[in-house]
């Protein structure tokens, strides 16, 4: 395990443990809740955002922490009056946040983009930004010129690492669990007070 980082701790060691069909049902969801807002607000652009975890812990308090802040750290890149927020979940599959925001969906999903790229924390998101008319084919990094996302571990392509299953779930949770301690070292020290 790297340094600073709990020996035997990691921040998935609380949480309920969630199956694929939980999982899939939530997905399926959001898909209502997304269409909805496309449907309610056809010109504006629906920025949907939700965490990156491997396993079955999809939530508990430091995600949900993490998940704030790396919120906090994507709407600073918006104009104020550009964002209004429809909806925040707080599932046991996972943090995830609605935005309606009145920009095209490019300008949005670049700002995405920045965001996920440019911030230890948003390495850790998944920002879509969706309309009526990208409904079928969401904007990819790709299409806007930006490289495909890369693995948390080797910097490859995440899509390949995925299929692969090139990285166990242990070594991926341990990866965010460092990112989690570097950004929160108060709440490594509380483990330590804590063992």
């Amino acid at each position: 395990m790297k340094e600073g980082t709990p020996m035997s701790q990691t921040i998935f060691d609380s949480g309920a443990p969630q199956d694929i069909m939980a999982v899939l049902a939530n997905k399926d969801a959001r898909v209502v809740l997304q269409e909805r807002l496309m449907a309610d607000h056809p010109d504006a652009t629906i920025l949907a955002t939700k965490l990156n975890i491997p396993g079955p812990i999809k939530n508990n308090a430091a995600l949900e922490r993490l998940f704030a802040a790396g919120l906090a750290q994507l709407r600073a890149l918006f104009p104020a009056a550009a964002v209004t927020v429809a909806a925040t979940w707080h599932q046991p599959t996972g943090p995830e946040a609605f935005w309606v925001v009145a920009l095209p969906a490019d300008q949005v999903k670049r700002l995405a983009v920045q965001f996920e790229d440019a911030t230890a924390l948003g390495r850790l998101f998944d920002a879509d930004a969706l309309t009526a008319a990208t409904r079928d084919r969401p904007l990819s990094r790709t299409a806007l010129g930006f490289p495909a996302r890369r693995c948390l571990i080797c910097g490859r392509p995440a899509k390949d690492c995925a299929r692969s299953r090139r990285h166990s779930v242990a070594e991926l949770q341990a990866e965010i669990s460092r990112r989690y301690w570097a950004a929160f070292p108060a709440a490594q020290e509380d483990v330590h007070a804590q063992a």
